[in-house]
């Protein structure tokens, strides 16, 4: 007698249908669903920090080779002519110069006088020093540099202020080379051509003289600055002739880093 066959049934689970399981359906859609939301989003997000990133400096006086990263030059300006218009406007506004000669007078002079202190303090600066103090405006830092004993002083603007500053370009400063001991500004983010401006200093400083910065890296100036800086970098770069003495840490109206230069002594070679 033939065995007894035992009738097997398939477990549910290893069950086959023609039909797929609506969960799979279900987690379809909503792969395909995730993948329309998250192209946007992803596209936005890259756009964006795109647009945030340090592009290369567009100094139009220099070929495209020697351009320096991580400071931008802002566009707008159809012509010089057009940038220095836009620098006028803030410079002859009469409710802002009406505010420097009063009631920032005091107050800009007192900040000033305790920052040349220091750097007299320091011997980067002394009453025998020629001063040349770059876009003074009325010439609060001028004022500054005479109360703590630096006569020898004079400031330079578009528009003069006499007898405090006189008029000048600091893109092409109206002085001889090496003439002075020691100049300052804090109208570095002004400059529409930064390697113009670096070289004005070093062409009319005085061998070993030195030259302070006062700037803002990686803050948005207001809408007369001409350039946006993003690390120290492209100054040194830029300060050819001169080794940097220091970078540090100020509270100068709305400007946050000191860069201090101190231009080389060069030895003239004797032709035989």
């Amino acid at each position: 007698m033939a065995p007894t066959q035992r009738k097997t049934s398939t477990p549910t689970y290893m069950k086959t249908s023609t039909h797929p399981p609506k969960r799979r359906v279900t987690f379809k859609y909503i792969t395909l669903l995730s993948s329309f939301l998250f192209l946007p989003v992803l596209y936005f997000f890259l756009h964006v920090k795109h647009n945030l990133q340090p592009t290369a400096i567009v100094d139009h006086s220099l070929p495209h080779h020697v351009q320096v990263p991580d400071i931008r030059i802002r566009s707008g300006y159809t012509s010089y002519k057009t940038y220095l218009q836009h620098q006028l406007n803030k410079t002859l506004n009469p409710k802002l110069r009406k505010v420097w000669t009063t009631r920032d007078w005091d107050r800009k002079i007192q900040v000033f006088s305790e920052i040349f202190t220091r750097l007299k303090h320091e011997k980067l600066l002394s009453n025998n020093s020629r001063a040349l103090c770059i876009g003074a405006r009325v010439g609060q830092e001028v004022q500054a540099l005479k109360r703590i004993g630096v006569n020898d002083s004079i400031g330079m603007d578009l528009v003069p202020y006499p007898p405090l500053v006189v008029e000048g370009d600091f893109h092409s400063q109206p002085f001889q080379n090496e003439t002075f001991d020691f100049e300052f500004s804090n109208v570095f983010d002004h400059a529409l051509y930064p390697r113009k401006f670096v070289a004005e200093i070093e062409r009319t400083l005085r061998r070993r003289g030195v030259c302070v910065l006062h700037v803002a890296i990686s803050k948005r100036g207001d809408k007369y600055s001409a350039n946006d800086l993003f690390s120290v970098r492209p100054l040194v770069e830029m300060f050819q002739r001169s080794e940097l003495v220091y970078v540090r840490k100020v509270d100068g109206f709305g400007l946050d880093t000191e860069v201090v230069f101190r231009k080389r002594e060069v030895k003239l070679i004797q032709q035989r």
